[in-house]
Formats: structure tokens, C-alpha cells, sequence
């Protein structure tokens, strides 16, 4: 209960922790970005991680002169490890597969995974852009396509778009918009939006096929 706590004030509160770890670890921040981004999307037992509004959060620390960050290095470390992280999750999904959503790994959601599979029915191949902007979908995307439903040459092509697009949109609007006023002032409510916006397309998605699922009935 106490790590559900602490995870969500670091998520609500990002941007605070993000001056802390800026501030404590200076140039390491870097790294510790660059190894968040790459567990999220890289190791299927972290869907929690905040991508999203870490990414934009760290946009906006860096528009702070005193950071002493580069975006541009920023930008280039987190899209590599964006990519990477797919990378290995698809092979992860290839060598192990359904096998580990057998119920022996609580955050290894059977739903999870349905809901990821169903997205690929829908999407085809682009599921793997379209899904690095919607949260626990965005880190079980590679996974699924691993399990033998895409192409490994395929799945890279879709995985370097994806990868570029959603680390550069959320970054770069951190960057040029988190320092206004009226965003830096209420920078918990943006979050809020960054994860309701986040999560509406699959949302809206069950709301309309179990619209259709009982006009059939």
C-alpha cells in the first residue's frame, strides 16, 4: 500500500521530484531518465511507470536555464531508450509469450493483455505507434507483437516512428509550454489531463463495443 502511496504523489507531483532528483544528481539525471523510459516501455512488469508526464515534465525543467540540461541531448537519449525498450520487449514476447500470463505474476494481467490483442485486431502493425501514447497498452504492445503476430522487420520500422514521435511530442511540448504560468501553476491538473487524454481512446473503445455487444442481443 505504501508503494501505491508513494507512486502516486511521484506521479502527481513529477515535476517536484524532478527538481529533487535535477538538483541531488545532476548530470546522472540523464541516465535515471533514460533508464525510466527504457523500463516502462522495455520490461512488461512496469506498465506504472509515468512516461507520459515524466517526459513532459522533464520538458519543462529543462526550459529552466539553471537545469543546465540540454533538450537536444535529452530528446536524443530518451528516444533511443524508448526504442530500445521496445526492442527488448518484443524479444521477451518472442522467447516467453503467453506462458507468463499464467496467474503466477500479479501485474502480469491476463486483461492486460486481451486489451492489447484486441487494439491489434483494430490497428493492425500501427498499434505499435499509436499505442506509445496510451498507458499499460503502450509497454504490452511490443510484448504481444513478439508473440508472433508481427514481423521482426516490420515491428522495427513501426518501433523507430513510434518511439521518435512519442518522446519528441511530449518532451518538446514540456519544453516550450510547461513554463507558462498558467501550466507551471497548476502542473498537477496538467498531469491529471495527460493521463485522462491518455487513457480516453481505449475507454472509448469498450464503451462502444459493449454498445454494439448489446444491440445484437
Amino acid at each position: 500500500m505504501e508503494l501505491i502511496k508513494s507512486l502516486i504523489d511521484f506521479i502527481l507531483h513529477i515535476d517536484h521530484h524532478l527538481v529533487e532528483i535535477v538538483s541531488q544528481y545532476q548530470m546522472w539525471t540523464y541516465l535515471i531518465l533514460f533508464l525510466i523510459i527504457f523500463a516502462e516501455t522495455g520490461l512488461v512488469v512496469t506498465p506504472f511507470l509515468p512516461g507520459d508526464s515524466l517526459l513532459f515534465a522533464a520538458g519543462a525543467i529543462i526550459a529552466k536555464h539553471d537545469a543546465g540540461l540540454n533538450i537536444f541531448l535529452m530528446l536524443l537519449l530518451l528516444i533511443v531508450a524508448a526504442i530500445l525498450g521496445d526492442l527488448v520487449n518484443y524479444h521477451v514476447g518472442k522467447y516467453i509469450g503467453p506462458k507468463a500470463f499464467s496467474g503466477r505474476y500479479k501485474l502480469l494481467k491476463v486483461e492486460y493483455l486481451n486489451k492489447t490483442q484486441h487494439f491489434y485486431v483494430k490497428h493492425g502493425g500501427k498499434t505499435i505507434i499509436y499505442a506509445r501514447f496510451i498507458p499499460i497498452i503502450r509497454t504490452f504492445a511490443p510484448f504481444v507483437a513478439g508473440i508472433g503476430t508481427m514481423s521482426y522487420k516490420k515491428f522495427a520500422s513501426y518501433n523507430i516512428v513510434g518511439g521518435v514521435a512519442w518522446v519528441s511530442a511530449f518532451l518538446l511540448l514540456g519544453y516550450f509550454f510547461g513554463g507558462l504560468p498558467v501550466i507551471r501553476n497548476n502542473f498537477t491538473y496538467v498531469i491529471f489531463g495527460i493521463i485522462f487524454v491518455s487513457i480516453l481512446p481505449p475507454v472509448i473503445e469498450v464503451i462502444r463495443n459493449k454498445g454494439k455487444a448489446e444491440q445484437k442481443a
